[in-house]
């Protein structure tokens, strides 16, 4: 009991700022398009697709944040604080050198991006623009990136509560300045997060320089360290890719029922998402505890963590689950008023329900085998569900299953990752102790 308490401490305190952290990253784009809406429709429609190309971008790089946290957890928990924001430097580094040719392809690359996303004629320049003044910004979100992992690493979820919500109020004051007191429109819009987003990663650059200062760990660039953190980011990539391609699947299909079924599912899978950041709160706690204890040659603690991170992630997810039920009535009104697409809705909704508890199984296991660094198994367990879910998902507007039945099959999706996560929890080969996961 004293010990699950301790668990439980642990827990919350890192738990609870990074689900704040975790909110407030998504009001940068929720902000501009409050703002650029009250612009036009066009304008709203071009950032909306310059808006999910820089979010894919940003996840196929999540990498950044997750590899470093689970290598700087390790050293803290070897006891060597030095070492762990050296890793955390060559990970920044790594950030800065992917980032830099981004900003080029990202310019060059604006037209062929609107095109292939589908904008309108009228909303292609809209689009066009806000990517190109975005990719400016590219270097700086992925040092936010890898910066946000180091301080996970440190076990240290406060500060990034405290800068992201810095950043957004500043975010939201630049863009009202620029799109409205100094008339650049979509290019305000886009100028204000370049700044707010550099501002971000300048205040992470603070605090980590401060730290390695401290520590008298080294800030020039090391290539061996750098190399070492590509290698370990590389199978989350692959995990990343497969898993955004169940979800651009996902879509593709909801499209082909309809125009009712692909904004009911649109709005389903806001939802979805939102609830995700509450339980993938605790598998960012899961990341930090699980490297620090594996660190510190302590399997049996780890194992002590993991079970009770996944007891969190069940009571939450059965919690979250009834609450989608119960508030429905009160956050339908909100997302459309067309009673077609609300019946769809209420299709669907019990299905996102049902589905919670097993998405707290999935999403804290999934943030422990990232705190081990099994990349290696996540990639192969996540390309296994893209395996599973296509030909399920791909066959439903044939068996004329409707909506419904695309929501069954990404509940499918959830017990297969489940399956996969917890035989591999199971076998105990993630349990790799030592400052360095050989």
């Amino acid at each position: 009991m004293r010990r699950s308490r301790r668990h439980d401490r642990e827990i919350l305190a890192l738990a609870v700022p990074a689900f704040g952290a975790l909110v407030a990253e998504p009001l940068f784009l929720i902000g501009d398009s409050a703002i650029v809406g009250h612009l036009g429709t066009a304008q709203l429609a071009g950032l909306g697709v310059a808006g999910s190309a820089l979010s894919t971008l940003t996840g196929v790089f999540v990498f950044l944040a997750y590899a470093t946290t689970a290598a700087v957890a390790r050293r803290i928990g070897a006891g060597d604080r030095r070492a762990a924001i050296q890793q955390g430097v060559d990970g920044i580094w790594l950030a800065l050198l992917l980032g830099l040719p981004l900003v080029l392809l990202g310019y060059l690359l604006a037209p062929a991006t609107a095109h292939l996303l589908g904008a309108s004629a009228t909303a292609a320049p809209y689009a066009v623009t806000y990517l190109r003044i975005s990719s400016l910004g590219i270097p700086a979100v992925l040092m936010v990136l890898a910066a946000t992992g180091v301080l996970r690493g440190l076990q240290d979820t406060r500060t990034p509560l405290v800068v992201a919500i810095g950043s957004f109020s500043a975010n939201l004051l630049l863009n009202l300045g620029l799109v409205y007191g100094a008339g650049l429109g979509v290019a305000g819009s886009a100028w204000g997060t370049v700044l707010a987003q550099t501002g971000m990663a300048a205040a992470y650059l603070f605090v980590v320089v401060r730290g390695a200062r401290r520590e008298r760990a080294v800030l020039r660039p090391d290539l061996a360290g750098i190399r070492a953190c590509a290698r370990a980011g590389g199978p989350l990539v692959v995990r990343t890719m497969a898993l955004r391609g169940v979800l651009v699947l996902a879509t593709a299909v909801a499209a082909r029922l309809g125009d009712q079924q692909v904004a009911a599912h649109q709005i389903a899978m806001t939802i979805w998402g939102f609830l995700a950041y509450a339980l993938d709160a605790i598998a960012i706690a899961g990341q930090s505890i699980i490297g620090r204890y594996l660190g510190a040659d302590d399997p049996a603690g780890a194992r002590a963590a993991t079970r009770r991170m996944v007891q969190w992630g069940i009571g939450s997810g059965v919690l979250l689950g009834l609450l989608v039920l119960a508030t429905a009535p009160l956050y339908l009104p909100l997302f459309t008023p067309d009673p077609a697409v609300r019946g769809q809705l209420w299709a669907v909704l019990p299905l996102v329900a049902l589905t919670q508890p097993a998405c707290g199984v999935v999403f804290v296991l999934d943030g422990v085998l990232m705190g081990a660094g099994d990349g290696t198994y996540l990639a192969w367990a996540m390309t296994g569900t893209l395996a599973a879910f296509a030909p399920v998902a791909l066959a439903v507007p044939a068996t004329g299953a409707g909506l419904a039945g695309l929501w069954w099959a990404m509940n499918l999706v959830m017990l297969v990752r489940a399956a996969f996560l917890v035989g591999r929890t199971r076998t105990g080969r993630w349990l790799v102790t030592g400052a360095v996961r050989g």
